[in-house]
């Protein structure tokens, strides 16, 4: 790397254990950061040693609660006040992006609002992964990098070397997501279409195509209360699906989710890292982006095409 001593990395209280497998990877150390916690549950940020010039990563993901957001806010604000060079938001979950228009009159757009408050902060580009809605890139006027997981996904399918091999999708709004698998793995795809009555509350679920002796693999960006996948993975299996997978980004698992998978007829379950997950549950299994973001890194420090990382 052109400028090894020039970049310095950082993370939040809650994204720390990805922070130290990324540093791991670039071969540099985490970088020193105390966060203090008053009693009224107000906390204040500092960094422990110089930033003055440098290019300055700071990794957190915003998922709940708030306060995760909170911390990013004010590490970038004491950064741009230590006299950084640049800021660099390293967000592998950015939180609030189901919140990416107005659904029904009289509701905030929570993603355009979040892209403010980051860029009032102070950060000069951001790197993320795998976001609810592509056009939230277009709310932030400095440079977006968005990674897809797809890079970690499509080898660990291939790996399971499965026959009759379909790619669906739980719901209609991700069907460009599986498409782009099912074109590049050459294999069938399968639509689900649900109604909800109520947010995070699935009424009733269409399947639009045969999964009929298929091995199937659901894709999706998420699984909040793991309702929607779980039911889809039910009714394939009524419709005759040999086996029911499931792959998605983030492991958000709220609630009872975790509960839900274990007794669904999902064969696995597959996140990446991008969120810790502590309820576990002997059916989800993690895979690391770690190298990804860490790889991102390098190449935003030496000016290069991050493109050639993208499988599909």
């Amino acid at each position: 790397m052109s400028e090894q001593e020039s970049f310095k990395v950082f993370s939040g209280t809650n994204s720390k254990y990805l922070a130290e497998k990324i540093c791991n990877s670039l071969g540099c150390e985490l970088g020193n950061m105390n966060i203090t916690h008053f009693a009224d549950g107000e906390f204040v940020v500092s960094y422990e040693e110089s930033i003055r010039g440098q290019h300055v990563f700071l990794i957190q993901s915003t998922f709940p609660n708030s306060d995760n957001l909170m911390e990013l806010l004010l590490m970038i604000d004491a950064a741009k006040r230590a006299s950084a060079k640049s800021i660099i938001a390293v967000i592998p979950y950015f939180g609030w992006a189901r919140q990416d228009r107005k659904d029904k009159p009289r509701v905030s757009i929570g993603a355009k609002l979040v892209a403010d408050l980051l860029s009032v902060a102070g950060i000069d580009r951001l790197i993320t992964m795998d976001l609810h809605a592509d056009q939230i890139q277009g709310f932030f006027d400095i440079p977006v990098d968005h990674l897809y997981a797809s890079g970690i996904f499509v080898p660990y399918i291939q790996s399971l070397k499965l026959e009759n091999l379909a790619i669906a999708t739980p719901d209609v709004g991700g069907s460009k997501r599986a498409s782009t698998y099912a074109k590049f793995l050459g294999v069938p795809l399968v639509l689900c279409h649900k109604a909800r009555e109520k947010a995070n509350e699935v009424a009733t679920m269409q399947i639009i195509g045969s999964v009929k002796d298929k091995n199937v693999i659901l894709i999706d960006d998420m699984v909040d209360t793991g309702g929607t996948i779980t039911k889809a993975a039910d009714i394939m299996k009524e419709e005759g699906a040999i086996s029911v997978r499931a792959i998605a980004t983030h492991c958000v698992m709220s609630g009872s989710a975790s509960e839900k998978v274990q007794n669904s007829q999902l064969e696995e379950l597959v996140f990446t890292d991008s969120i810790p997950y502590s309820n576990r549950c002997a059916k989800v299994k993690q895979l690391s982006i770690a190298d990804m973001f860490a790889e991102t890194i390098r190449r935003v420090m030496d000016n290069q095409s991050i493109s050639s990382q993208y499988i599909i």
